[in-house]
């Protein structure tokens, strides 16, 4: 299965996951980075489909990406967004992220978040834009953190 017919096949198994629950709406589907993105317009069922601590998304990101695997798809990997949930989402914490980053600066000292995964590649890649700071994650599963220090304290 090639590229096109992995977008094809994911966006088409969402709709058909989504309509099982009684929501039928056209996906948005793109791919960027060798990354599927798949986007759910708005409905009345947003907080279902998101869930607490957005768990539904990344399930249903799970699942769509264990169908394509189990197709053989050249594209594997899948982002699933409900009502732009995740951009917002990135938004606030880029937003946060610039604090941090100011906050280093002024300060000179290393500081330890608790991020997601999806939350800590926001804040890493933000971190690019500006001179004298560098991002690194230690830690293993849940207990990961990300490390904003002054880019002459890095963990190497």
């Amino acid at each position: 299965m090639d590229k096109d017919e992995s977008v094809r096949f994911a966006t088409k198994y969402l709709e058909d996951l989504l309509s099982f629950f009684g929501i039928n709406v056209a996906i948005d589907s793109t791919v960027d980075d060798e990354v599927i993105q798949l986007s759910v317009p708005s409905t009345s069922l947003n907080s279902l489909l998101i869930g607490r601590n957005a768990d539904n998304l990344r399930a249903l990101q799970y699942i769509v990406s264990q169908a394509l695997i189990a197709k053989s798809a050249e594209v594997t990997r899948v982002n699933v967004d409900v009502a732009d949930y995740k951009r917002q989402r990135a938004d606030r914490i880029a937003e946060k992220a610039e604090g941090w980053i100011k906050k280093v600066r002024e300060t000179g000292e290393p500081m330890r978040l608790d991020l997601s995964p999806a939350d800590r590649r926001v804040v890493h890649k933000l971190a690019e834009d500006y001179s004298g700071i560098t991002t690194y994650s230690e830690g293993e599963g849940r207990e990961r953190q990300l490390i904003i220090a002054p880019a002459e304290t890095t963990a190497e």
